[in-house]
């Protein structure tokens, strides 16, 4: 669904590419293909192999980079970041990625995640006589490599990230290398590509398409790796690395093109869908799909059902950020701004609404009135996961309990709030069986913590907000 209506955003996302003479050009275009993960920020940085050059600022991709700002970042090393801000809040000196500079030379550090024991970390290292110049989580990693005591860089790297906790998936630049590390539950995706000589990563592998690139591989949990002239190198930093991937970027965060070990996204919700009409069989006339991220579920539902699947709703696509807004009023109104009923399909009929979460309740509330507004005589909602009952500390803005409807009320009563006829959530099995994953244990290598309440690291205190308890 829309993710400025939902209030259910994504931290970021992340591009990178060394040994390419158009590097700025081609992130660009890779950072373009990932705007959906983050669109308060965005920021370039280049190696010319002398130096790193950079640009940022609070804005969409095409605001920022226009073809001025783009000649001005000539290099044949390049990462970028697309930013939705959690962690450390907006502001331009939060935009990513961030630069520093220094007597050895310079450092660029790209985050996609959330660490959970930034604030201890920030602590420790600000009575040790550390200056921070950012709220961010990520400038801790900076601090961390540069007093790591070692000569050589990589080995900085990793004596640093075994004391991160949390979800990350970096990129390191210098002048001469470039470094990739996933954290040791592997909870963000991250793939490695080629195109040509040059290697490239991507929070998503439908970067790699639109620039043409090869895929190679995941990057493995716990894994880093280091591209330089000598071409790349992969070492584990971590050997207690178990796959815990957020289920959340298959049921709604990634783009339908992407794959996340070597499962499509769409194909995964699909199977969501259809895995819903088998545990929820529902007399209906037509099935429709919340724009734009249910309409797989959606189309699988209405697959094995056998009820035709109809567009019952439009997104209106040129209403721009100015509606993204926090308070509850302008929430409402922003659905009504961004979607509309198609009364000519359900005026008279039994829908059947799928959707891929619920959050706090609000957008489906005001989706299922509309429906019925424009003539449906009932409307069916369907969930293609089951209820997010608990906050998520990795990256995703639901940090507390408050901010979850299925965290305080049962199914029948979020029913009675939406206004629904019936409401059905997918079963967490009916949930892993049709995504198709399968890396052993219970958890099948994804994160349910949202849905289970059972988390894959360790939460520290400062992580969790006043009156919350994991």
């Amino acid at each position: 669904m829309l993710a400025e209506l939902k209030g259910l955003n994504e931290e970021c996302g992340v591009f990178g590419i060394w040994g390419h003479p158009e590097a700025a050009q081609i992130t660009y275009y890779g950072l373009h293909s990932l705007q959906h993960r983050g669109q308060e920020g965005t920021g370039i940085v280049v190696s010319d192999g002398q130096q790193l050059k950079g640009r940022k600022g609070e804005g969409l991709v095409t605001e920022i980079f226009t073809a001025d700002a783009m000649e001005d970042l000539q290099g044949v090393g390049a990462i970028g970041h697309v930013r939705y801000a959690t962690a450390g809040g907006g502001g331009y000196e939060n935009v990513q990625p961030l630069l520093f500079q220094s007597q050895s030379g310079g450092l660029a550090l790209a985050h996609n995640g959330n660490l959970v024991n930034a604030d201890a970390l920030r602590n420790q290292l600000e009575a040790q006589g550390s200056i921070f110049q950012t709220s961010s989580d990520t400038e801790v990693l900076a601090h961390l490599i540069k007093r790591g005591g070692f000569s050589q860089l990589r080995d900085r790297v990793k004596n640093a990230l075994p004391m991160l906790k949390g979800a990350y998936a970096f990129l390191i630049m210098t002048e001469t290398e470039f470094m990739v590390a996933l954290d040791p539950h592997g909870l963000r995706p991250l793939s490695l590509g080629r195109l040509g000589d040059a290697y490239v990563v991507a929070s998503e592998t439908c970067a790699f398409d639109i620039i043409g690139a090869e895929f190679v591989r995941d990057i493995l949990p716990g894994e880093l790796l280091v591209i330089d002239a000598d071409g790349l190198h992969s070492e584990m930093y971590s050997m207690n690395s178990t796959t815990a991937i957020c289920t959340m970027e298959y049921i709604y965060f990634s783009r339908p093109d992407s794959n996340i070990h070597g499962i499509n996204v769409h194909a995964a919700r699909k199977n969501l869908g259809k895995q819903l009409a088998k545990e929820v069989p529902i007399k209906a006339d037509v099935v429709t799909g919340v724009p734009d991220s249910s309409i797989s579920a959606a189309i699988g539902y209405a697959e094995e059902s056998g009820i035709p699947y109809e567009m019952g709703l439009i997104k209106n696509r040129y209403v721009g950020r100015t509606f993204i807004q926090p308070s509850q009023s302008l929430r409402e109104q922003g659905v009504k701004m961004k979607l509309s009923p198609v009364r000519g399909i359900v005026e008279g009929k039994r829908v059947i609404m799928v959707d891929d979460s619920i959050v706090r309740g609000t957008t489906s509330r005001r989706i299922v009135k509309m429906l019925k507004e424009a003539g449906a005589t009932e409307v069916h909602v369907v969930i293609s996961s089951p209820p997010i009952q608990n906050p998520c500390f990795y990256g995703i803005d639901t940090s507390t309990r408050e901010e979850l409807i299925a965290s305080e009320h049962s199914v029948e009563e979020i029913r009675q709030l939406i206004g629904a006829d019936t409401l059905t959530f997918l079963s967490v099995e009916g949930m892993l069986e049709a995504i198709g994953r399968n890396d052993g244990g219970e958890t099948r290598g994804q994160c349910l913590a949202c849905f289970t309440g059972k988390y894959p690291t360790e939460i520290y205190p400062q992580a969790v907000p006043a009156g919350q308890k994991c």
